[in-house]
């Protein structure tokens, strides 16, 4: 019986991101090849293109910073009395 079993809130939450990326998918496809909008269809692919590449260089800045700010490990072969042997 579907009603004793409720979707969970990250199930929710999941099917709308999906309903939101397909009804997205659609909209730019339809407004990238209708002859309407052809004078704009640079900026179309353009901004999209724009707004993934600064994206991905914003990761990559944030994975530098990460790198260059947290402090090395301690070796492992260290022992806690800090005498060897």
């Amino acid at each position: 019986m579907r009603g004793e079993n409720p979707m969970s809130k990250d199930q929710l939450m999941g099917c709308l991101i999906f309903a939101v990326c397909i009804s997205l998918a659609i909209t730019y496809t339809l407004i990238l090849f209708l002859p309407a909008f052809k004078p704009f269809r640079f900026w179309i692919v353009a901004i999209p293109v724009f707004i993934g590449f600064t994206a991905i260089l914003a990761i990559g800045a944030w994975i530098g910073w990460t790198m260059a700010t947290t402090p090395p490990p301690k070796p492992l072969n260290e022992k806690e009395d800090g005498k060897e042997g």
